[in-house]
């Protein structure tokens, strides 16, 4: 009888500290339901975001290295001077960063100019681009990488990075 009493006195007093513990537990389910659904979609979000990051990386190592310049294809008459393409370079820009285009279709054709001549200037001065692999956002991580490539070269895109004449 014994046993009994003291297996219902560990049984009442477990039940006491558990009350509270177990009160919290149903008041703050949803709570928890809703961190732990948050937390799955960041995971799958994560892992989601670090396969494009290493499609990537692995479509920028396939290419890696310098675009190879042709030196015959700098002498060749008709083409276009580094001055004239950084000029095109700058007008272009001007534009794609000015007042917005008539049309999407007149925005496309002002963004596939300006890429061929960041291509060119590329070319020109050997820094890898890889506009034609990508597009959408993708497309316009090249670009902004590819301009500040090109500007580290020398190449001046804006009239903002011009130093200032005396």
């Amino acid at each position: 009888m014994a046993v009994v009493q003291v297996f219902v006195l560990a049984l009442a007093l477990l039940s006491l500290v558990c009350l509270p513990a177990l009160v919290a537990g149903v008041l703050f389910a949803d709570e928890l339901v809703t961190w732990l659904a948050a937390e799955a979609v960041n995971r799958r979000t994560g892992r989601r975001q670090r396969r494009e990051l290493d499609r990537l990386d692995r479509t920028f190592r396939a290419g890696a290295g310098p675009n190879h310049l042709d030196p015959s294809e700098l002498d060749r008459p008709g083409g276009p001077a580094i001055e004239q393409v950084a000029a095109d370079l700058r007008r272009l820009g001007g534009e794609r960063l000015g007042r917005p285009p008539r049309s999407r279709s007149a925005h496309g054709e002002l963004l596939r100019a300006y890429d061929e001549q960041l291509r060119v200037a590329s070319r020109y001065l050997g820094v890898a681009e890889h506009l034609a692999d990508l597009d959408g956002l993708d497309r316009e991580i090249e670009r902004v990488r590819v301009e500040g490539e090109l500007q580290a070269a020398g190449l001046v895109l804006s009239t903002a990075d011009r130093p200032s004449r005396p």
